[in-house]
Order: C-alpha cells, then sequence, then structure tokens
C-alpha cells in the first residue's frame, strides 16, 4: 500500500553530529526516479506528561526556548535517554523538572511534531494521583512550574499564548479525556 508515494534512499550523509541532535543529508529516488536531497534532523525521542490534579486543574510550566527567543507555557517534557522506556523517561521527567511524582500513568498517543525535517516523536502519557516533591533540575535547566485550570489552557489555546504543538495537542487530549469522550 501507498509504494506509488514512497522515497527511496540512494546514499546518506551525516552532516552534523552534535551531542543532542544530528543532522542527515540523503539523497532519495523520487516515486518517479528522479533523485532529490533531504536533509532532516535525527532525534532521540521525547515524553509529554498531562499531570492532571484531582480538582481538574493542570501542571504546567514556564520555559525560555532559546531558538525563538521568548518564554513558553508547556507541559513537563522531556527527551528520552538512550535504551530509556518512555515511561519510565516520563516519570523521571515529571519528578526532575516539577518535583511531582504520580501513583497513576496511562499512555495517552504518540505524535510527531515535525513530520518535513525531523524523525522526532512524542510520547505523551497521562499521569496522576500527584504527591510533590522535590525538584532536581538539571544544571542548565531553568522554569517556573504552576497548576492551571484546563479552561485557562483552553483559552490560551485560542489566544495563541499557547503555541507549543504538544501542549496544544496534550491540551485537546485532555479535554476528551476529562469530558470522557475519549477513553484510555
Amino acid at each position: 500500500m501507498d509504494q506509488h508515494l514512497k522515497e527511496t534512499q540512494i546514499d546518506s550523509t551525516l552532516v552534523y553530529d552534535g551531542s543532542f541532535l544530528k543532522v542527515q543529508r540523503d539523497t532519495v529516488a523520487l516515486p518517479n526516479g528522479k533523485p532529490t536531497i533531504r536533509e532532516y534532523i535525527k532525534h532521540p525521542g521525547a515524553v509529554v506528561v498531562l499531570a492532571l490534579f484531582e480538582d481538574g486543574s493542570v501542571l504546567m510550566e514556564r520555559q525560555f526556548r532559546y531558538p525563538l527567543h521568548r518564554v513558553f507555557i508547556e507541559f513537563p517534557a522531556g527527551k528520552i535517554d538512550l535504551n530509556e522506556d518512555p515511561l519510565e523517561c516520563a516519570k523521571r521527567e515529571l519528578q526532575e523538572e516539577t518535583g511531582y511524582t504520580a501513583t497513576d500513568w496511562q499512555y495517552v498517543s504518540t505524535i510527531h511534531n515535525a513530520i518535513a525535517y525531523a524523525d522526532e516523536h512524542l510520547d505523551i502519557f497521562l499521569a496522576r494521583g500527584l504527591t510533590v516533591g522535590e525538584r532536581r533540575l538539571d544544571d542548565e535547566e531553568f522554569l517556573d512550574v504552576f497548576k492551571a485550570p484546563l479552561d485557562d489552557l483552553l483559552s490560551w489555546v485560542k489566544e495563541g499564548k499557547i503555541t507549543d504543538v504538544k501542549t496544544v495537542i496534550g491540551t485537546f487530549w485532555l479535554e476528551k479525556i476529562v469530558a470522557g469522550d475519549w477513553k484510555l
């Protein structure tokens, strides 16, 4: 199925090998046989945590993101380490960034946020049964943690105050989950 759309790799070159990201430049054959170049970022994958309190509020972060030179409102999230289980990564990231742990974890979905130029995927998890503890931020991490009602998140998405794709999608998932429209 869909073979008429497939592009076939002819050769591949690692253009940049960073500590976090790698940039690949491939020559591919298009479905019509003509060659072209595809440049893309290789990413190890990440997790997103939808941390839902019993009162219906949600745990959020405010963090400066250098590529866009501004602070974003986001869900707790982080990169999956080599050979790390995504659920274990989600538990680790929630505790490190926010200080919270959760007793109830559910897988929600996997999203691909930049399919035109990256192979990154994000595994989304719902966390409930939250208990606050000590944060353990990495030396290069600076972020604020706060609680917000789900209705505020929905308004912030509509108003353009939340534009981070994982947070927009996670907010819509939460809306459906809380309303009982989508079961996990």
